[in-house]
């Protein structure tokens, strides 16, 4: 088969302003970037705020392995699919980092006949929303270094410094470093880090606005430090919140692509539901629900981790309930949950994947069956769809749909969204359309209102299925300084490994009666919420032993090669 960047380079795109046409964008509405992408003018929620919403459907997974499992496949086939059997749809995806793109697991943007166009374009700074992210922060991180440089007027705390700076790319040696060295007028010295982009709260905060206004506020809120008396420092108080909302006017507005099957894809803000909140954004939704009949978005890694956070968080704050989740799994995974394989991501795969193996597959059942659990924890019908390999044999799906069916789910169907595009995703299209004319009962998990570790205790026993949780000394610290500040009020963003529904990768399956330790708790005030690390998750990637990065080319004829 071909790759697929040849499978995208092949296809003939339809102008920009023609994609808007089909989903009722007018041209006043658009803001072009060439031929073949444009931005989303927010004045358009005006004109349609008195339309009625579509249905809205949410694109989860089990576990997966480090290769994933083909869940934006799946998130852009379902919305062809829906097309295709005569349903109006829109996609709205998440915009990949630079890291994992030149990292461990290049293009981000689907696969086979089931992708986003421009591919290259896509993966590659797209309209530049995420440099616009890094600048932001990093002005803030340089007007809060400069104040305390220039006479520290409000005599912050330079030990309680929480903000460090970001850069999007996979760079572990930038995790821990010093500052200021060199002499007197070169700054003062003290311990810092970098971040990825994707996981500043300035992505965060694009990615959960409601408004130009609403994220101008919401920067003016970011918690920095702490002065000597323990008042926290925002930029606000620094005066470059004004600053950092400007260099945000035009990434605010969600950017218009179109698939391989010529049908409209929002694609906004950030990615990694690992280390940060993991979903696109709410303005490019609020459109989106305004302009068709079902919209599919995608949340990130397993329904552990994005999913969760899609609910308690981003629903929280759209005001958006979601009417359908659908499940991504893959039999390889589902193998390896069984904890009978290892996957690597840049090894060849285990043969035995690729062979027929029942008990296997029943025994990696375990993770879909928690999965689906979590997902009906919070009221939603959910349907699972079997992302179809070569090697799957049909009794090793039979095995999958008896187990998916009898934990709860709606309906258990096969995906063949990248060989066959929408084509290939009609059953799963027709299953949605059948759960959405069930009624929804959508609740949160937890009310804001509950405590710091109430909260945190809930998704870890009842989410990832830990019997209790231990709090290293700093994070006891870091709750009990921010309930006195007022910030316990918030919903929780966990950042753990995705690779487990424990905080231990090692752990396949569905781990039971372990011990999930929060390391630490930072304040993500301006993007609403707090944000505790399980175990040693980290904030900033490292690159593998061959980055994808080094099979990426152009040609002499400016094409670019290799990227996926």
């Amino acid at each position: 088969m071909l790759s697929d960047l040849d499978i995208a380079q092949s296809i003939t795109l339809k102008p920009i302003d023609q994609i808007a046409s089909s989903v009722g964008i007018k041209a006043d509405e658009l803001e072009l970037y060439g031929n073949h992408k444009a931005k989303i003018k927010l004045e358009i929620l005006n004109r349609l705020q008195n339309n009625p919403n579509a249905k809205y459907i949410d694109v989860t997974a089990i576990t997966p392995t480090p290769l994933g499992e083909g869940k934006t496949v799946n998130t852009i086939g379902l919305s062809l699919g829906l097309n295709k059997i005569g349903k109006k749809s829109i996609v709205c995806i998440r915009q990949p980092s630079l890291g994992p793109v030149f990292g461990i697991k290049g293009g981000a943007a689907g696969g086979g006949y089931s992708q986003v166009l421009p591919m290259e374009d896509f993966n590659l700074h797209l309209t530049g929303d995420v440099h616009a992210v890094g600048l932001a922060h990093n002005l803030c991180a340089a007007f809060l270094d400069n104040h305390i440089f220039k006479g520290n007027p409000l005599n912050i705390d330079p030990h309680t410094i929480s903000w460090k700076r970001v850069i999007d790319v996979s760079d572990r040696f930038l995790r821990n470093i010093t500052i200021g060295l060199g002499g007197k007028e070169d700054g003062i010295p003290r311990e810092s880090g970098f971040d990825i982009t994707v996981a500043s709260e300035v992505m965060a905060i694009l990615a959960l606005t409601t408004s130009l206004a609403d994220l101008r506020k919401q920067l003016g809120k970011i918690f920095l430090a702490t002065t000597s008396d323990g008042k926290a420092v925002t930029p606000e108080d620094i005066k470059v919140a004004g600053s950092m909302a400007v260099l945000l006017k035009d990434a605010i507005k969600p950017n218009l692509l179109q698939t391989t099957e010529g049908t409209a894809c929002f694609v906004h803000a950030g990615p990694f539901a690992n280390i940060a909140h993991g979903n696109s954004s709410i303005l490019a939704d609020r459109i989106a629900v305004k302009l068709t009949d079902f919209v599919v978005t995608e949340s990130g890694f397993g329904a552990d981790c994005g999913a969760e956070k899609f609910m308690n968080i981003k629903c929280r704050y759209s005001g958006l309930k979601p009417d359908c989740v659908v499940m991504v799994c893959s039999i390889r995974a589902l193998k390896m949950h069984s904890g009978r394989f290892n996957v690597v991501a840049g090894k060849p795969l285990d043969e035995g994947l690729l062979k027929e193996n029942l008990q296997a597959v029943e025994e990696g059942c375990c993770n879909l069956e928690k999965q689906i659990e979590n997902m009906l924890l919070f009221g939603i019908p959910v349907v699972v769809a079997i992302n179809r390999f070569t090697a799957d044999t049909d009794k090793e799906i039979e095995v999958v749909k008896r187990n998916a069916m009898a934990a709860g789910a709606m309906d258990a169907v096969i995906s063949l969204a990248h060989a066959k595009g929408g084509e290939g995703m009609q059953e799963v299209a027709q299953a949605v359309v059948r759960a959405t004319a069930q009624p929804a009962n959508f609740k949160f998990l937890y009310p804001v209102e509950a405590s710091i570790k109430e909260k945190i205790e809930t998704i870890a026993t009842k989410i990832y299925g830990a019997k209790n949780v231990k709090y290293h000394p700093l994070a006891e610290s870091k709750i009990k300084q921010y309930t006195d500040l007022g910030f316990d009020k918030l919903p929780i963003c966990m950042a753990k490994t995705h690779l487990s529904l424990s905080h231990d990768p090692a752990l396949k399956g569905r781990p039971r009666d372990f011990t999930l330790p929060i390391r630490d708790v930072n304040a993500s005030v301006g993007a609403g919420f707090i944000y505790p690390l399980c175990g040693t998750m980290r904030t900033m990637p490292g690159l593998p032993t061959t980055p994808c990065g080094t099979k990426v080319d152009i040609d002499e004829t400016g094409k670019v090669v290799g990227l996926f």
